[in-house]
């Protein structure tokens, strides 16, 4: 029994080290630092912590369960580790049917923002671009807003930046709509509506954006009564886990603000 649970920390440890370094990964190779990663690393590091102390948090736990508070404490955290659990599988799941629904065919494509270096699209934002580039050459009759931007680290609007992407790459610029001026996701879809309707585009629309962001996307344009459907970059795997978790916390934050 003794060699088992061994194994069991061990594993656990292991488990909680791999998670560190996927979300240190973006930390060192981009500066990247958001709610994302710091809150996986918050997770990780106290997995690996249960892992190299659990002989005598376990029996801190069977201490504090014979009193009456102790069992109120510990029942409330199990519920609530049980809940962020279900949560997590959840968001995962509406995540993963979102970035499946296909759109019409030449609906308005609607690029959403990301970072740009200089005047060069970041790889989240590529991925988003080419997942268009895609689309367009697919449905020759329909039309882009690119929609972003520009933040106090950046050269030029997210927009812009998309725009001279996609053109470089033989996209007609008159099927191009600039919107600069956004600077997050409500925004992006929101501002992208007025120029649909200020120039009566197809309101039946194709979100590019990156898989784990399509759910959320999606979500606020159904607000617009906009009919839409997912165009999904595919991220890179060392930044997966940093933006799912940011996402995962904005979805939360959406559903309960």
């Amino acid at each position: 029994m003794k060699q088992i649970n061994t194994i069991a920390r061990l594993l656990l440890f292991l488990f909680g080290a791999a998670g560190l370094s996927g979300f240190i990964v973006p930390v060192l190779k981009r500066r990247i630092l958001n709610i994302g990663n710091i809150s996986g690393l918050a997770v990780c590091i106290c997995i690996m912590l249960y892992a190299v102390f659990m002989p005598t948090i376990h029996e801190m736990i069977r201490v504090f369960w014979h009193r009456t508070v102790g069992k109120i404490v510990l029942s409330i955290v199990a519920a609530g580790l049980v809940l962020a659990l279900v949560l997590v599988i959840v968001m995962t799941t509406l995540m993963v049917k979102a970035a499946a629904a296909r759109p019409s065919e030449n609906a308005t494509v609607i690029v959403l923002g990301c970072k740009v270096y200089g005047e060069r699209p970041s790889n989240m934002l590529e991925a988003r671009l080419n997942a268009a580039l895609e689309y367009l050459n697919a449905n020759p009759k329909s039309v882009c807003i690119v929609s972003g931007g520009q933040g106090s680290d950046e050269l030029i609007p997210e927009a812009e930046c998309m725009y001279l992407y996609l053109t470089s790459h033989g996209i007609a610029a008159e099927r191009i709509y600039q919107e600069d001026k956004s600077t997050t996701t409500r925004e992006n879809i929101a501002f992208s509506y007025e120029i649909i309707k200020e120039h009566g585009l197809n309101e039946s629309i194709a979100i590019a954006t990156n898989e784990f962001h399509e759910y959320r996307a999606g979500k606020i344009a159904e607000n617009f009564g906009l009919e839409y459907g997912a165009v999904s970059g595919s991220t890179v795997l060392w930044l997966l886990p940093t933006y799912y978790a940011r996402e995962l916390l904005a979805i939360l934050y959406e559903w309960v603000f």
